[in-house]
C-alpha cells in the first residue's frame, strides 16, 4: 500500500486497514482519535514507534515529551507543519 492508498482507506471510514501498530496509531490519529492513537503506540517498541508517539506529542502541544521520543528514535525534533510530519512518517512506514 502507498500513501495515497492509505490516505483513501481512511477517507472512506470503515475498518482500519491492516498495517502495523504506528501505521495503526496514524490512521486512529488521521481519523480523529488522539487518545486511542497514542494508547495504541506507547505499548510498541521500537523506532517506528517513538517517531510516531514523537508527532503524537508534538500535535499534543507537550514539546519536551516530543523532545524525548524523538531522542528514542534518532530523529532531530521537526518543525514542518503536523500534516507533512504525518505524510512523512506514514510514507516512510508503508515503505518498509
Amino acid at each position: 500500500m502507498n500513501l495515497e492508498a492509505f490516505k483513501a482507506s481512511l477517507a472512506a471510514g470503515g475498518e482500519l486497514p491492516s498495517v502495523s501498530g504506528p501505521l495503526e496509531a496514524l490512521a486512529l490519529d488521521a481519523r480523529g482519535d488522539w487518545d486511542a492513537a497514542h494508547r495504541t503506540v506507547q505499548v510498541i517498541e521500537g523506532p517506528e514507534a517513538a517517531w510516531v508517539h514523537a508527532y503524537l506529542h508534538r500535535k499534543e502541544g507537550d514539546q519536551s515529551n516530543a523532545r524525548y521520543w524523538y531522542d528514542r528514535c534518532a530523529r532531530t525534533s521537526c518543525t514542518t507543519p503536523l500534516a507533512e510530519e504525518w505524510n512523512a512518517i506514514s510514507a516512510a512506514l508503508l515503505g518498509r
